[in-house]
């Protein structure tokens, strides 16, 4: 969830340093520092809040230097705070340490230290690697962190500099993700590729248990026995104009807009019209052994795991398996039953969410197969997956996920396209139609969102509201919540989202003429059914945005605002649904001056428990 970023070359260092902290600051922090190596030791400056705060104290007291580490910081052990922001220092002064991560065991190893005089001043349980890095040093910076590390349970993606070892990084990664950057005669580190992609397109990919040690010469990579490791160097296709707000007043609004172009990038190459089925090559799955499987799980957390419930509801109807939609958090918590007759599916943007990676893992550990549907080329979950489909919806910055959502729910049809026309469960002329309408989609995005305006103005109407209620039925009962979930996130209005029909069985004792209640009710297989729910809700004077699909006139009289999306399949509706309610929680979160893009207590990718 934290940033990281460290430089060694020839170039001063902060600047670079505090360039990268910027770039990740979509990751979502509340507090940042940077130490650097300035000649007579290291140097520490950090503080709680904004990056912008950082800069200014650097401003008025430069630190010069050309190595140092930097990081922002998520609060899990001790309040955002000054003494709780990384980096953490040795007792001796001469080491600093950033930690992405948790250590499980920081109690244990705090009584050991303390036994030995160490004094703790943080909260935090990354001050403990500090110390115990200083207790294993004798000379050698790689030598202290291993000793260090063999000691350590829990998570972690770490970067070291020390002022005795001096002029090198040494970096380490055990469940939170960490690259290399490789430039000419300089050389980087970061938590994400973003930080580093203005300085170089070279990277290479740490996997658990492997430590790297870089100075300006170059790199080593060595597991925890200090054997030396041979990697590959990944070159990064993103352009830097990617990860820019081209214009947009935030990235969210321009990652909305983005959708035409993700939803056809994501379709491209994969259809196949005439066959009603799609191609897909990276599932490293041959025919016989997809039709193997006897059931499916898909595991996911947050926006995910709604696309899964749409996946599940595919699946389901068009190939005829048994699918069950798991939290990812949950899910090894449990004992689910997974073998080798299962394929397990995991959804994750980032392709580094703790919970899912740890779900994956489980599953594999039980037998099953594993499919990543993940944003992020090189991503732990898409290298340690058996196969998977990549989203190709470019790098999301907004912490609030939108073109990923859309972007997941048609992986998951192209998915079941495949396996449907496999099993003999979807015919080729319905194979054929679905293809039909995915071809139309992107198209009719773009006439959404040329209606921006519409929604803008309900937002304006609702910008007040304390409570928000989104229902669905059938497919959109998960576009309901996402619309729910994409509300609270940056507007900070209590919302839920529920089945339709489950509203009479709790929900409905809070409505009255104060309560905004969404209903996503596009004609569809379901349509008959939520109009009586449409009028159990004015029935008690509850006000009515509906997001429709045609002239109804069950609806006449019922709604208090109505906008009407382009018809298309029932399989389609929630990608051209979902679109106006992002709309909706992006308006209004402006209209409320929430931080859209970097909402409170939030980070775009929870790479903790």
């Amino acid at each position: 969830m934290c940033g990281i970023v460290g430089y060694v070359g020839p170039k001063v260092a902060t600047p670079l340093l505090l360039d990268g902290l910027k770039r990740l600051e979509y990751r979502g922090y509340d507090s940042a520092g940077v130490a650097i190596m300035n000649g007579a030791g290291v140097k520490t400056v950090k503080e709680a809040g904004k990056i912008a705060k950082l800069e200014s104290l650097l401003a008025l007291t430069p630190v010069e230097g050309t190595t140092g580490i930097a990081h922002t910081r998520w609060a899990t052990h001790g309040p955002p705070n000054q003494v709780n922001a990384h980096p953490h220092m040795s007792q001796d002064g001469t080491i600093a340490v950033v930690h992405n991560g948790i250590i499980e065991n920081a109690t244990v190893l705090k009584q050991m230290l303390e036994g030995r005089g160490y004094v703790f001043t943080s909260d935090t349980d990354t001050e403990v690697l500090a110390h115990l890095i200083e207790e294993c040093f004798d000379g050698n910076l790689e030598d202290a962190v291993l000793e260090a590390l063999w000691q350590v349970e829990g998570t972690y993606g770490i970067a070291v500099i020390s002022s005795v070892d001096s002029h090198k990084i040494v970096a380490a990664r055990k469940g939170s993700p960490l690259l290399l950057g490789l430039g000419d005669k300089e050389n980087f580190i970061a938590s994400d590729v973003s930080a580093i992609l203005s300085h170089t397109r070279q990277v290479i990919y740490l996997e658990d248990g492997e430590m790297a040690v870089l100075d300006e010469a170059g790199y080593r990579v060595i597991d925890m026995n200090a054997v030396e490791i041979q990697k590959k160097v990944a070159h990064i296709d993103w352009d830097l104009a990617q990860i820019e707000r081209g214009g947009y007043a935030h990235f969210m609004l321009k990652e909305i807009f983005e959708q035409p172009q993700t939803v056809e990038n994501t379709m491209r190459g994969r259809l196949l019209d005439d066959e009603g089925t799609s191609k897909l090559g990276g599932l490293n799955l041959s025919d016989e052994e997809l039709l193997s499987f006897t059931n499916i799980v898909i595991t996911a957390c947050g926006t995910s795991w709604h696309s899964a419930l749409i996946g599940e509801h595919m699946l389901e109807e068009l190939a005829r398996i048994p699918v069950e939609v798991e939290y990812a958090s949950e899910f090894r918590y449990r004992n689910p039953v997974v073998d080798s007759k299962t394929l397990c599916i995991v959804i994750s943007q980032s392709g580094e969410t703790a919970d899912t990676l740890a779900a994956m893992r489980e599953a594999k550990r039980r037998g099953a197969r594993t499919l990543g549907l993940v944003n992020v080329v090189g991503s732990t979950i898409a290298r340690e997956a058996d196969g998977g489909i990549y989203l190709h919806a470019g790098p999301e910055i907004g912490v609030a996920s939108t073109k990923a959502f859309t972007s997941q729910v048609v992986a998951l049809l192209l998915f079941t396209l495949k396996l449907g026309r496999l099993r003999g469960a979807l015919s080729q002329q319905r194979g054929s139609e679905i293809i039909a309408g995915m071809r139309a989609l992107p198209g009719q995005i773009r006439q959404v969102l040329e209606r921006a305006q519409e929604i803008e103005d309900i937002a304006e109407e609702y910008k007040r509201a304390s409570n928000f209620l989104y229902l669905g039925r059938g497919y959109n009962f998960p576009v309901a919540l996402e619309g729910a979930l994409k509300l609270k996130e940056i507007s900070y209005i209590h919302a839920e989202g529920y089945p339709a029909a489950e509203m009479k069985h709790g929900p409905i004792a809070l409505i009255d003429e104060m309560m905004p209640v969404v209903f996503i009710a596009p004609h569809d297989s379901v349509f008959e059914k939520i109009t009586s729910n449409v009028h159990e809700v004015k029935a008690r004077k509850g006000r009515v945005i509906a997001v429709t699909s045609r002239d109804e006139s069950a609806l006449d009289g019922m709604l208090d605002y109505e906008f009407r999306i382009p018809e298309t399949i029932d399989l389609l509706m929630p990608v051209l649904a979902s679109v106006p309610l992002q709309l909706l929680a992006y308006y209004v979160a402006v209209k409320r001056g929430a931080n859209v893009d970097q909402p409170r207590n939030l980070a775009k990718s929870v790479t903790v428990e």
